[in-house]
């Protein structure tokens, strides 16, 4: 059994105990600066040699974060996109072929396959990885080029690959320093110093701990980061929390018991966890988008369900993705401080 207790979400010595998994999440903004900054060079030369070679007949995406380029790329790439998260190669792909992987860490065996087996076939390859890593050895080949990362910070390592994709004409524009400056306002607006009453992490973990949260994100990238955010909700709290498409949430808060204003908080059943529908908008204004929306609000309200709302002004897509990815970290890191054992 565990109880919320929201007065240790402003405790000193309560945040000093979650200091390195906080400090971790305010240091994101730094870690793409350091990748964008380390890979620089290598990007600016990989992209000298990409111009004097014809357009690929199409991009794959190879590795366990594809999806993360899928989501940016698959609306706006020119030429047919592929995400392929496991070991292998789509039969077809060949010589005539980008083939882009993210290998934070470097470690992982299936990245290092694929990409074995993109240089076995003569593929244009890039891979962003640590330099001395299981992936970067098995990408040695003519035309294989590294992107050199340290930090093994998913995100910044899918910015450096999106800004190589964008200076060769495939992808959105994503500057680092832009995605940076996103997460650096996260930061300094959920920061551990800044009191519940104006921190909007805080308020939002308060939410909540009382709730079975549903994280619904409208456009491709919201409802990426809506996945991630209740995965780590969970994680934090080890209670279920669901992120899903419209249709897949809608049934969860009609089946809701409509809330009464006369229910004794006190009774057997006052510990009730109602759902609480938390909505992430990137301003996405796609009328698919605001339809399905209109459908979840009206149904929550019908039912008496809370909604939070979770919001990014950033300019680019990506860098309102990471904004909103990481204030659900930060609520949910906020959750597993104020969680005590009973």
């Amino acid at each position: 059994m565990s109880w919320f207790d929201e007065s240790r979400l402003d405790d000193e010595r309560a945040l000093r105990g979650a200091d390195l998994r906080l400090r971790t999440l305010a240091e994101s903004g730094a870690r793409v600066r350091r990748e964008a900054g380390d890979a620089a060079e290598a990007l600016a030369q990989v992209v000298a040699l990409t111009q004097d070679q014809a357009r690929p007949r199409a991009v794959i995406a190879a590795g366990p974060d594809s999806r993360l380029l899928r989501a940016v790329l698959e609306p706006w790439c020119p030429v047919p996109f592929v995400a392929w998260p496991g070991q292998a190669l789509p039969g077809w792909v060949g010589s005539l072929d980008l083939v882009v992987v993210l290998a934070p860490d470097g470690g992982d065996a299936g990245s290092a396959s694929a990409v074995a087996e993109a240089v076995r076939r003569g593929c244009q390859v890039v891979v962003a990885c640590p330099p001395s890593s299981i992936v970067a050895e098995h990408a040695a080949g003519r035309w294989t080029a590294i992107l050199p990362t340290t930090t093994q910070d998913q995100l910044a390592t899918a910015v450096v690959m999106l800004t190589y994709l964008h200076e060769i004409e495939l992808g959105p524009s994503a500057p680092p320093e832009e995605v940076a400056e996103a997460l650096d306002a996260v930061a300094t607006a959920c920061s551990p110093h800044r009191d519940l009453a104006v921190n909007p992490a805080k308020m939002l973990a308060i939410a909540l701990a009382d709730a079975n949260p549903l994280v619904w994100g409208g456009s491709v990238l919201a409802a990426r980061a809506a996945r991630r955010v209740a995965e780590s909700i969970r994680r934090a709290s080890g209670r279920s929390a669901l992120a899903g498409d419209a249709e897949h949430l809608l049934p969860v808060i009609e089946a809701a018991r409509p809330r009464d204003v006369f229910d004794d908080p006190f009774s057997d059943d006052g510990g009730e966890l109602r759902p609480l529908l938390v909505v992430l908008d990137d301003g996405a204004e796609d009328p698919v988008v605001r339809q399905h929306r209109a459908r979840l609000l009206a149904a929550a309200d019908e039912r008496g369900v809370r909604v939070e709302h979770v919001t990014s002004e950033a300019g680019c897509e990506v860098a309102r993705y990471a904004s909103l990815l990481l204030s659900g970290r930060y609520a949910a890191e906020y959750l597993r401080l104020g969680l005590v054992e009973v």
